[in-house]
């Protein structure tokens, strides 16, 4: 099968990425021939044109003309898009439905039904535009990059789409990650399409057999937001002082870097490499993840479990699906450090980071 992936590549790597170049391997593996046809956002630096492309957002004639183009070319049985704003746009959903290829897309956010493509704003989930026609609540909060202006361009497309039903007949199928997912969009204003939505989750590659010796740190692996928890994270870690390791990038690294130059018990190790990961999920406690908003199929989690890693996560959206709470990692309430660091013997694996005595009995994975 000659398969085509489409993407919108973001300024900051992320899981989607991941996960568009994982499938790209996977399907040559099984003996498909693969080619990619990508978008990028380097050129929107500033809020004018962010706003600009924001617009665009709504058809991009250029990108349409770069599919068509990739279509004569490759002539592809099958179109799977991975993400297609800004710049791709809804553009190449028309130019696909006019050569009666099937295109699908992979629901890695919410942002069909959203401004804000997470249900999160201003350290809260925010739901109240999920069944919006024309979401008003969501631009007078700003809830896109805190910016009612880039709110309302968001918005503007997402109505005229709505309004011209381009999700319930250009797009052939979609695919939600989780079961918690499909039903966000089966509850919003895309419910006409449930029947088109089907459930795949990420994957990782198996690493393998984990020789290497445990160590006393917990580790964080992920872009430094606000709705990763990252300020749950270092509040814990100052409530207990046990040792963090934190691996990668984004907007909030100059608080993680001036939390661990004034916490001696966190180290900042910036992004890193596949291998470096490896090795420290290999030989950390256990990954942290203390997101506060409704995941997708976060990666970092599969890397911990292809290294028999356990989590200890929010209990929250898919990660309450993804991890079984004793089987596979640990449940703790949303936003609450100290409920993160509670328990009998997961307290025991906290002391053992900090330097206390371990005492009591040790619970194994």
């Amino acid at each position: 099968m000659k398969v085509l992936l489409v993407h919108n590549k973001y300024q900051y790597t992320g899981g989607e990425d991941h996960v568009f170049n994982c499938e790209s391997v996977l399907l040559r593996q099984h003996g498909h021939d693969v080619e990619h046809l990508l978008f990028e956002n380097k050129k929107m630096r500033s809020p004018l044109s962010k706003l600009f492309f924001g617009l665009l957002s709504i058809y991009n004639a250029g990108s349409a003309r770069m599919l068509r183009e990739k279509i004569r070319s490759f002539n592809p049985d099958v179109i799977h898009v991975h993400n297609f704003l800004p710049i791709a746009s809804p553009s190449i959903f028309y130019e696909a439905s006019r050569t009666g290829i099937p295109i699908g897309l992979t629901l890695h956010n919410y942002r069909l039904i959203c401004p804000s493509a997470t249900l999160f704003h201003k350290g809260n989930v925010y739901e109240e535009a999920m069944n919006s026609m024309f979401p008003w609540d969501a631009i007078k909060r700003g809830v896109y990059r805190n910016s009612r202006l880039q709110t309302a361009a968001v918005a503007i497309a997402g109505m005229v789409h709505n309004l011209i039903g381009t999700w319930e007949t250009k797009v052939d199928f979609y695919i939600a990650l989780t079961h918690f997912s499909k039903k966000k969009f089966v509850e919003s204003c895309l419910s006409s399409v449930v029947d088109k939505i089907m459930v795949k989750p990420n994957f990782v590659v198996d690493e393998g057999e984990n020789n290497l010796v445990r160590e006393p740190f917990f580790l964080f692996l992920g872009r430094l937001t606000e709705e990763k928890g990252i300020d749950i994270l270092i509040r814990a870690a100052r409530l207990y002082s046990f040792r963090l390791v934190i691996a990668g990038d984004g907007p909030m690294r100059t608080v993680v870097e001036e939390e661990a130059a004034r916490n001696k018990n966190i180290s900042f190790l910036g992004q890193q490499g596949k291998e470096r990961v490896e090795t420290l999920l290999k030989t950390c406690s256990a990954l942290i993840f203390p997101s506060i908003w409704y995941e997708g199929f976060p990666i970092a989690i599969l890397e911990a479990f292809s290294t028999s890693t356990p989590v200890i996560a929010s209990r929250m959206g898919s990660m309450g699906e993804i991890i079984q709470d004793g089987a596979n990692g640990l449940h703790f309430d949303p936003g609450d450090e100290r409920d993160l660091v509670a328990g009998s013997w997961r307290s025991t694996l906290f002391r053992r980071s900090a330097g206390g005595s371990a005492g009591g009995e040790e619970k194994h994975f």
